[in-house]
């Protein structure tokens, strides 16, 4: 039996859910979502661990604990004073906290996630760490609720491989980001020796694992939506063949509307 896009997100959004939950009640991250290591090793690869103790210190203890990406995108983004950054997939609100900081008063910092119940925590995270040039939205990160060439930088961690529609993100991805306009993303890639149902034996979509793109794919995705400096560089390693990674592009001042084939789901039984 296989999963159908609108099932994938559903479970996406259900587990989130409940992430949000268990952080609001005093646990972890709970079940949901890139929680732990499916892989098993001894290293952490996902979460909390993957900021500077200096950065969970000036943070909301709940922004801390609902942090599930695998990496640090605010580290690699290059944020200056005055921009407009995007967060797709904002979840308990770290990294929208942490660049609305970095660009100052004069600047702005929106982050888009589906899930109601992240949304209240992100905004709950922002009040009680004195952030007022964060702004919250509701959306999925296909189609962005934000005009077009409206942003300076684009981040997000480890959400772009959730999604169903990886051609349609990245596509948004252009259309909001301004001509020059860049994009500083973590997220879980593969080697291009594995093939889809490969990636998929090594952990679930909620999970970040059976959903992630290809290197090859990435770059490829990012250059047919407009992109150019693509660089897909590999940090650490989650599951064999698959690697938290930082993704870099640049917006041409022509994007694209090229569309690459939409990657199937996997098998139900792999999730």
């Amino acid at each position: 039996m296989t999963t159908t896009a609108d099932e994938l997100r559903e479970e996406v959004r259900r587990r989130y859910a409940e992430s949000a939950v268990a952080v609001d009640r005093g646990g972890g991250c709970g079940s949901g979502g890139c929680c732990g290591d499916e892989a098993g090793a001894s290293a952490p690869v996902f979460g909390e661990a993957l900021y500077e103790a200096e950065q969970r210190g000036e943070l909301p203890q709940t922004a801390v604990l609902a942090s599930l990406g695998c990496g640090n995108p605010t580290a690699v983004a290059e944020l200056r004073e005055g921009e407009t950054v995007l967060d797709l997939g904002s979840g308990g609100g770290i990294d929208v906290i942490l660049s609305a900081r970095r660009v100052g008063p004069t600047g702005l910092a929106f982050g888009l996630d589906m899930t109601d119940e992240m949304l209240a925590l992100a905004r709950r995270n922002a009040e009680e760490a004195g952030v007022t040039n964060a702004i919250f939205l509701k959306g999925v990160i296909e189609q962005v609720p934000l005009p077009a060439e409206s942003v300076d930088v684009v981040i997000s961690n480890c959400v772009v491989n959730l999604s169903v529609d990886k051609p349609a993100v990245l596509t948004e991805m252009a259309r909001v980001l301004k001509p020059g306009g860049r994009i500083g993303i973590s997220d879980v890639v593969a080697e291009d020796r594995l093939a889809p149902e490969e990636r998929a034996q090594r952990g679930s979509h909620v999970g970040c694992i059976a959903g992630a793109l290809s290197r090859g794919e990435y770059v490829a995705g990012l250059e047919a939506a407009g992109f150019g400096d693509v660089s897909v560089e590999f940090t650490h390693e989650v599951a064999d063949g698959m690697h938290g990674a930082i993704v870099k592009a640049t917006r041409g001042s022509h994007p694209q509307r090229t569309r690459l084939p939409v990657l199937q789901p996997a098998a139900a039984g792999c999730c």
